[in-house]
């Protein structure tokens, strides 16, 4: 009796376990990396920083949301394979800090249009392209700048009526293969996951949490 009974609980542990294997397999989300040796890497004209200092950002944010109310921002998480780990995409300005390629929509602009656009001017070889063979795909997350001040939040604080910023990360996926040209005054840099994962100090808050904001995928490593 006992025997059977020890039977019977393997069974259906057995029974549960590849139940829950299926439900993965079908809940999977899947992304296609490509590696870093498929895509081109160029220069073009340099393109003007609006700030010198942090200060100078700030009185600027001042003036434009007195002008026009909340900045609303669009950013990319772009990902390629370099040594079986995935590496995102990451610009980085006068040799100091980084930035996810994108920024801030025009009035009335959507964010898939207002992200190719942004795309195009700081990753694209004809600027006056539409930036239709980016494949903006899902809302990753949001952010929210509460006051004029470096601090983000991942939600919008319950006591703040009237933020200062939104910003939206969207996953792109690339080709197989293109052309990258950058802004001579910018580089465009491959960082792997690994290293960017909780490191505020050196990348900030929204990029520090990518990686975090990317487990729920799958990465299929294609090889060239």
């Amino acid at each position: 009796m006992g025997e059977a009974a020890e039977a019977t609980t393997l069974y259906h542990h057995h029974r549960n376990r590849n139940h829950e294997s299926e439900y993965d397999r079908n809940q999977r989300l899947e992304v296609d990396l490509y590696p870093l040796s498929n895509y081109y890497f160029g220069a073009k004209h340099s393109i003007p920083f609006k700030d010198e200092t942090l200060a100078d950002r700030f009185s600027r944010m001042k003036s434009n949301y007195a002008a026009r109310g909340i900045r609303n921002c669009v950013e990319a998480v772009i990902l390629v394979e370099l040594f079986k780990h995935p590496h995102l995409l990451l610009l980085q300005v006068k040799n100091s800090f980084f930035k996810l390629p994108g920024g801030r929509l025009r009035p009335g602009e959507s964010d898939i249009d207002g992200l190719r656009r942004k795309l195009v001017r700081k990753l694209s070889v004809n600027e006056d392209d539409n930036g239709t063979e980016w494949e903006v795909g899902e809302c990753l997350g949001m952010w929210w700048r509460a006051e004029f001040e470096t601090l983000l939040y991942p939600y919008l604080p319950p006591n703040v009526r009237k933020p200062k910023e939104c910003t939206k990360l969207f996953l792109v996926k690339l080709p197989e293969s293109r052309k990258f040209i950058v802004p001579k005054n910018l580089k465009l840099l491959a960082v792997p996951l690994c290293q960017i994962h909780e490191n505020q100090k050196r990348y900030g808050q929204v990029i520090s949490a990518v990686p975090q904001l990317l487990s729920k995928f799958s990465f299929n490593m294609i090889e060239s």
